[in-house]
Protein backbone atom coordinates (compact mmCIF):
# COMPACT_ATOMS: atom_id res chain seq x y z
CA UNK A 1 0.00 0.00 0.00
CA UNK A 2 1.45 3.34 -0.87
CA UNK A 3 0.71 4.73 2.11
CA UNK A 4 3.07 2.44 4.64
CA UNK A 5 6.53 2.80 4.13
CA UNK A 6 9.18 -0.05 5.49
CA UNK A 7 11.84 1.66 7.68
CA UNK A 8 15.26 0.48 7.12
CA UNK A 9 15.86 0.21 10.05
CA UNK A 10 14.78 -2.61 12.58
CA UNK A 11 13.43 -2.65 15.66
CA UNK A 12 15.45 -3.65 18.72
CA UNK A 13 15.30 -7.41 19.14
CA UNK A 14 15.69 -7.07 23.32
CA UNK A 15 17.76 -10.00 25.05
CA UNK A 16 18.15 -13.74 23.84
CA UNK A 17 18.30 -15.05 27.16
CA UNK A 18 14.78 -13.07 28.41
CA UNK A 19 13.04 -14.44 25.42
CA UNK A 20 14.02 -18.55 26.48
CA UNK A 21 13.13 -16.97 30.07
CA UNK A 22 9.76 -15.93 28.64
CA UNK A 23 6.32 -17.55 29.35
CA UNK A 24 4.27 -19.01 26.08
CA UNK A 25 2.01 -15.85 26.54
CA UNK A 26 4.83 -13.35 26.84
CA UNK A 27 6.70 -14.94 23.64
CA UNK A 28 2.96 -14.97 21.59
CA UNK A 29 2.72 -11.24 23.06
CA UNK A 30 6.15 -10.18 21.65
CA UNK A 31 5.57 -11.92 18.10
CA UNK A 32 2.50 -10.26 18.10
CA UNK A 33 3.83 -6.60 18.85
CA UNK A 34 6.31 -7.10 16.44
CA UNK A 35 4.22 -8.37 13.77
CA UNK A 36 1.99 -5.35 14.41
CA UNK A 37 4.25 -2.43 14.63
CA UNK A 38 7.14 -3.80 12.25
CA UNK A 39 6.96 -7.24 10.45
CA UNK A 40 3.49 -7.02 8.56
CA UNK A 41 5.23 -6.57 5.25
CA UNK A 42 7.85 -8.90 6.08
CA UNK A 43 5.02 -11.14 7.02
CA UNK A 44 2.93 -10.89 3.45
CA UNK A 45 0.40 -9.44 5.19
CA UNK A 46 -2.27 -6.38 4.51
CA UNK A 47 -2.42 -3.70 6.79
CA UNK A 48 -5.14 -0.61 6.28
CA UNK A 49 -4.08 2.91 6.83
CA UNK A 50 -5.07 3.05 10.22
CA UNK A 51 -2.85 -0.07 11.35
CA UNK A 52 -5.67 -2.83 11.47
CA UNK A 53 -4.72 -6.18 10.10
CA UNK A 54 -7.16 -9.30 9.64
CA UNK A 55 -6.81 -11.16 12.72
CA UNK A 56 -8.01 -14.65 10.02
CA UNK A 57 -4.65 -13.66 8.05
CA UNK A 58 -2.68 -12.88 11.27
CA UNK A 59 -3.61 -16.86 12.43
CA UNK A 60 -2.41 -18.36 9.46
CA UNK A 61 1.71 -16.62 10.00
CA UNK A 62 4.46 -19.46 11.54
CA UNK A 63 5.20 -17.02 14.24
CA UNK A 64 1.68 -16.73 15.70
CA UNK A 65 1.31 -20.84 15.64
CA UNK A 66 -1.07 -21.92 18.16
CA UNK A 67 -2.61 -18.82 18.59
CA UNK A 68 -6.74 -18.80 19.24
CA UNK A 69 -9.21 -15.85 19.18
CA UNK A 70 -9.67 -16.72 23.22
CA UNK A 71 -5.53 -16.50 23.98
CA UNK A 72 -5.86 -13.67 21.38
CA UNK A 73 -8.37 -11.91 23.47
CA UNK A 74 -6.77 -12.43 26.74
CA UNK A 75 -3.44 -11.18 24.92
CA UNK A 76 -5.24 -7.92 24.33
CA UNK A 77 -7.26 -7.76 27.68
CA UNK A 78 -4.22 -8.30 29.91
CA UNK A 79 -1.27 -6.35 27.88
CA UNK A 80 -0.58 -3.29 30.76
CA UNK A 81 0.33 -1.07 28.29
CA UNK A 82 -2.74 -1.82 26.45
CA UNK A 83 -0.49 -2.22 23.46
CA UNK A 84 -3.20 -3.65 21.27
CA UNK A 85 -7.11 -3.52 19.86
CA UNK A 86 -9.68 -5.26 18.58
CA UNK A 87 -11.90 -4.00 15.91
CA UNK A 88 -15.41 -5.97 14.76
CA UNK A 89 -16.96 -4.60 11.18
CA UNK A 90 -20.18 -6.34 10.30
CA UNK A 91 -20.82 -6.63 6.92
CA UNK A 92 -24.32 -6.64 7.28
CA UNK A 93 -24.03 -3.27 8.59
CA UNK A 94 -20.72 -1.69 7.30
CA UNK A 95 -20.06 -0.65 10.90
CA UNK A 96 -17.25 -0.50 13.15
CA UNK A 97 -17.13 -1.66 16.86
CA UNK A 98 -13.91 -1.58 19.55
CA UNK A 99 -13.80 -5.80 21.28
CA UNK A 100 -16.49 -6.28 23.68
CA UNK A 101 -17.47 -9.56 25.05
CA UNK A 102 -20.90 -9.26 23.30
CA UNK A 103 -19.11 -9.47 19.83
CA UNK A 104 -17.19 -12.89 21.37
CA UNK A 105 -16.47 -15.18 17.60
CA UNK A 106 -19.61 -16.97 16.93
CA UNK A 107 -22.58 -14.26 17.74
CA UNK A 108 -21.99 -12.44 14.82
CA UNK A 109 -20.21 -14.38 11.72
CA UNK A 110 -20.98 -11.77 8.76
CA UNK A 111 -17.68 -9.47 9.68
CA UNK A 112 -14.61 -8.96 10.18
CA UNK A 113 -11.97 -8.95 13.59
CA UNK A 114 -9.47 -6.73 13.15
CA UNK A 115 -6.28 -5.81 15.47
CA UNK A 116 -3.74 -2.98 15.55
CA UNK A 117 -0.71 -1.83 17.53
CA UNK A 118 -1.92 1.49 19.38
CA UNK A 119 1.67 2.74 18.83
CA UNK A 120 5.28 1.89 18.66
CA UNK A 121 5.51 1.19 14.81
CA UNK A 122 8.13 1.55 12.28
CA UNK A 123 5.90 1.27 9.06
CA UNK A 124 4.91 3.87 8.38
CA UNK A 125 0.83 4.25 9.43
CA UNK A 126 -0.85 7.31 8.59
CA UNK A 127 -4.16 6.86 9.35
CA UNK A 128 -3.27 6.03 13.35
CA UNK A 129 -6.21 7.22 16.05
CA UNK A 130 -4.08 10.21 17.44
CA UNK A 131 -5.43 13.09 19.18
CA UNK A 132 -3.34 16.35 18.99
CA UNK A 133 -2.23 18.51 22.18
CA UNK A 134 -3.43 21.95 20.95
CA UNK A 135 -2.62 23.50 24.12
CA UNK A 136 0.27 22.70 26.08
CA UNK A 137 -2.01 22.94 29.66
CA UNK A 138 -3.44 19.31 28.20
CA UNK A 139 -0.43 17.86 29.11
CA UNK A 140 0.68 19.32 32.29
CA UNK A 141 3.68 16.03 32.57
CA UNK A 142 5.21 14.48 29.42
CA UNK A 143 8.21 12.59 30.55
CA UNK A 144 10.26 9.82 29.33
CA UNK A 145 12.06 6.82 30.86
CA UNK A 146 15.69 5.51 29.81
CA UNK A 147 18.75 4.09 31.91
CA UNK A 148 21.68 5.70 33.11
CA UNK A 149 23.81 4.20 30.27
CA UNK A 150 21.41 5.48 27.10
CA UNK A 151 21.48 8.94 29.20
CA UNK A 152 25.05 9.72 28.80
CA UNK A 153 24.26 9.87 24.74
CA UNK A 154 20.93 11.54 24.80
CA UNK A 155 21.87 14.32 27.41
CA UNK A 156 24.49 15.36 24.60
CA UNK A 157 22.02 14.94 21.45
CA UNK A 158 18.79 14.72 22.98
CA UNK A 159 15.75 12.40 22.83
CA UNK A 160 15.94 9.94 19.53
CA UNK A 161 12.63 8.53 17.54
CA UNK A 162 15.06 6.00 16.34
CA UNK A 163 13.51 3.25 14.18
CA UNK A 164 9.88 4.41 15.24
CA UNK A 165 7.95 7.04 13.66
CA UNK A 166 7.68 8.93 16.96
CA UNK A 167 9.37 9.39 20.57
CA UNK A 168 6.99 8.21 23.51
CA UNK A 169 6.33 9.75 26.36
CA UNK A 170 4.21 8.86 29.48
CA UNK A 171 1.92 11.27 31.56
CA UNK A 172 3.73 10.60 34.82
CA UNK A 173 5.87 8.89 37.30
CA UNK A 174 6.09 4.76 36.85
CA UNK A 175 3.22 3.51 38.95
CA UNK A 176 1.15 6.56 38.66
CA UNK A 177 -2.53 5.66 37.26
CA UNK A 178 -2.54 5.43 33.93
CA UNK A 179 1.02 5.79 33.43
CA UNK A 180 2.02 3.59 29.95
CA UNK A 181 5.02 3.71 27.54
CA UNK A 182 7.63 3.35 30.37
CA UNK A 183 10.07 0.22 30.99
CA UNK A 184 10.35 -1.79 34.50
CA UNK A 185 14.10 -0.64 33.71
CA UNK A 186 13.69 2.72 33.41
CA UNK A 187 15.94 4.26 35.97
CA UNK A 188 16.12 8.02 34.87
CA UNK A 189 13.28 9.96 33.99
CA UNK A 190 13.47 13.03 31.51
CA UNK A 191 10.86 15.75 31.89
CA UNK A 192 10.14 17.48 28.67
CA UNK A 193 9.05 21.39 28.56
CA UNK A 194 5.75 20.64 26.56
CA UNK A 195 5.19 24.84 26.30
CA UNK A 196 8.69 25.39 25.72
CA UNK A 197 8.01 22.71 22.09
CA UNK A 198 4.94 23.62 21.27
CA UNK A 199 5.85 27.24 21.30
CA UNK A 200 8.76 26.20 18.61
CA UNK A 201 6.69 24.34 16.74
CA UNK A 202 6.80 20.74 18.04
CA UNK A 203 4.12 18.62 17.89
CA UNK A 204 2.42 16.78 20.56
CA UNK A 205 -0.16 13.62 20.33
CA UNK A 206 -1.77 11.00 22.32
CA UNK A 207 -2.24 7.64 21.18
CA UNK A 208 -5.54 5.56 21.79
CA UNK A 209 -4.66 3.71 25.01
CA UNK A 210 -3.09 6.87 26.11
CA UNK A 211 0.87 7.23 25.41
CA UNK A 212 2.04 10.92 24.82
CA UNK A 213 4.05 10.62 20.94
CA UNK A 214 5.50 13.38 18.98
CA UNK A 215 8.14 13.11 15.94
CA UNK A 216 10.22 15.66 17.52
CA UNK A 217 11.99 18.24 15.16
CA UNK A 218 13.26 18.00 11.47
CA UNK A 219 15.95 15.22 12.74
CA UNK A 220 13.07 12.97 14.83
CA UNK A 221 14.71 14.59 17.65
CA UNK A 222 14.09 16.42 21.24
CA UNK A 223 17.46 18.60 21.61
CA UNK A 224 18.38 19.04 25.73
CA UNK A 225 17.53 22.91 25.53
CA UNK A 226 13.69 21.00 25.85
CA UNK A 227 14.52 18.97 29.04
CA UNK A 228 12.63 20.69 31.93
CA UNK A 229 14.39 18.29 34.52
CA UNK A 230 15.90 15.17 34.74
CA UNK A 231 15.75 13.11 37.72
CA UNK A 232 16.75 9.60 38.95
CA UNK A 233 14.00 6.80 39.69
CA UNK A 234 13.42 7.85 43.20
CA UNK A 235 13.63 11.63 42.25
CA UNK A 236 17.76 12.80 43.02
CA UNK A 237 17.71 15.53 40.15
CA UNK A 238 20.38 14.29 38.11
CA UNK A 239 22.39 17.72 36.60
Amino acid sequence: MSNIRQSTRPPRSGNNQNRAQDTPEVRMSKALSYILRHGAQKEGLAIRADGYIKVDDLFKRPKLRGLDFPTLEKLVKNNEKQRFQLLFESSATSSSAPATAALAPGVNTSGTWWIRANQGHTLKVEDLDLTEVLDASQLPVAVHGTTRQAWESISRQGLSKMARNHIHLATGRPGDPGVKSMRASSTVLIFIDVPKAVKDGFKFFISANGVVLTEGNKDGFIPPQYFKSVESRDGTAIV
